[in-house]
């Protein structure tokens, strides 16, 4: 057999491999982590600037400062096909051509964002003008990631949706810690401390009065902290005393919702941590829907624990009756 006809047989597998590494390639980017591919000269200057105070801000109601994202910058020089391992991309540079665009890739996948501008005044307005598109569509693909992982391997579901009525896809390794008529306790240990969910529900009423309703979700999340003590006694979980948690109006599962994050505490001891709450309206069943997060990791970053249970609670599908 000449070279000719062994290349004519071998090109259809050489492509059908091709075709399958394609869709088979990884994103291996870690949580919460964007690359931006920009010149050193911008991203050293008023340019720079600008992306960190808008990507690399604090995180609202931990314990500890940490940035909304994890910055990787790369030279621009460089093909952006440098850093296609990375989930989110963004590349800003000087064009003739003003444009912000966005591109998604089905085959990483991946999301690049292009900030395109005349001048170093029109990048910065383009920054301003789309950052909080930008910021929304990276972590609903985080929280996406997430979950799409938590499938792999999730906590039998039977024990949840016989008593609140729901589907909510929790992966293996929490436990029961406690139950109630009306509430339920999970909880997982990590290296260095762990997280838990709180599953709960009120009567509709109770939530009614719209003048006070982050008074009423403080004061109702309180009166469950007597349900989480510590190991000393006369120990129970507080909201943190020494910040008001930030409050926000919400959608979950089409229903609208209250998320309340914050800082919670042990009364009478040093334990304390992060939290996030989402109380859904649900005129169904007549009550008002609570799923928590909370997290005790004073040595682990307590930002990329978080998201991982706002995935789990935003999993949440209630029955329809």
């Amino acid at each position: 057999m000449n070279k000719t006809h062994f290349l004519f047989l071998l090109l259809p597998f050489l492509l059908i491999s091709c075709l399958k590494a394609d869709k088979q390639a990884p994103v291996s980017g870690k949580t919460n982590t964007i690359s931006i591919i920009i010149d050193d000269q911008l991203w050293y200057g008023e340019v720079g600037d600008s992306i960190r105070n808008k990507f690399a801000s604090p995180v609202l109601g931990l314990t500890q400062e940490e940035p909304l994202f994890t910055i990787n910058q790369y030279p621009a020089k460089l093909l952006e096909g440098f850093v296609t391992d990375s989930r989110s991309i963004i590349v800003v540079k000087k064009s003739a051509v003003e444009k912000f665009e966005i591109t998604h890739s089905t085959t990483l996948p991946h999301n690049t964002f292009r900030i395109y501008g005349k001048s170093v005044d029109d990048i910065i307005c383009s920054i301003e003008l789309n950052s909080a598109q930008i910021i929304k569509m990276i972590r609903d693909e985080e929280i996406k990631k997430i979950q799409e992982d938590n499938r792999k391997s999730l906590l039998n579901p039977a024990v949840i949706k016989n008593k609140f009525h729901i589907d909510l896809q929790i992966p293996t390794g929490y436990e029961y810690m406690l139950h109630k008529k009306n509430f339920m306790w999970l909880k997982k240990d990590i290296i260095s401390g762990n997280t838990s969910l709180l599953i709960y529900q009120i009567p509709l009423h109770n939530l009614k009065r719209k003048d006070n309703v982050v008074g009423n979700i403080i004061k109702m999340r309180d009166s469950i902290g007597y349900y989480i003590k510590g190991r000393e006694p006369n120990t129970r979980m507080i909201t943190g005393e020494a910040y008001a948690p930030y409050f926000s109006s919400a959608i979950v599962d089409g229903k609208d919702a209250y998320e309340t994050k914050g800082t919670w505490e042990l009364k009478n001891d040093f334990m304390a941590g992060p939290f996030i709450n989402y109380a859904i309206v649900d005129p169904v069943y007549n009550r008002i829907l609570v799923i928590e997060g909370f997290c005790y990791s004073p040595s682990n970053q307590e930002r990329d624990l978080m998201l991982d249970l706002e995935a789990i609670i935003k999993s949440v599908k209630i029955d329809k009756r």
